[in-house]
């Protein structure tokens, strides 16, 4: 009901927004910015950090824990989903579980993205759009792909993780 709640505000009311919010996350309600709609499980299981803000169409799948850092940015469509089922068909019937996840500080996570249980995304890593992250992610780089793997670091973030020591040199554009 509080998903439908937060759902069904305008942009002018911000504070019923903001209201929702504290009741509905474990977390971070008071200071999170969230674009509805919005959707998720419990809601109870989400913990955030100071000012993390979810684009429009996020989902978030909350049957277990799911903790995200100071800071964060989620594009639009971003979806973290913690539940697993069994690969035995007989078991699917009666059985459901899941791992939590992990998302530290000053991440951006692009439009589209799937973030699958059990992972750990480091602090400053920026997942591309469209990305699946089936496996943990480091501090300080840039993923993407399906699945998603580092890339490199971005500028500024010291050397690069798969680079051979070179720097990269860039064609000067035609005038």
């Amino acid at each position: 009901d509080l998903c439908r709640a937060l759902n069904g505000t305008r942009e002018s009311q911000e504070a019923e927004r903001r209201r929702i919010l504290k009741d509905l996350l474990g977390a971070g309600g008071d200071t999170v910015w969230m674009q509805p709609p919005f959707y998720c499980d419990y809601g109870a299981n989400i913990y955030l950090g100071t000012r993390v803000f979810f684009n429009f169409n996020c989902v978030v799948l909350d049957v277990c824990e799911v903790r995200i850092g100071n800071y964060t940015l989620f594009g639009p469509g971003v979806q973290i989903l913690t539940p697993l089922h069994p690969l035995d068909h007989e078991l699917r019937r009666k059985q459901e579980f899941g791992k939590p996840i992990e998302i530290g500080s000053d991440v951006w996570v692009g439009g589209g993205a799937l973030i699958l249980a059990g992972v750990r995304i480091g602090s400053r890593a920026v997942i591309g759009a469209g990305s699946v992250v089936t496996r943990d992610i480091p501090e300080s780089v840039f993923a993407a792909g399906n699945p998603c793997r580092v890339i490199r670091k971005p500028a500024g973030a010291g050397p690069n993780p798969r680079s051979s020591g070179r720097t990269e040199a860039r064609r000067p554009t035609r005038r």
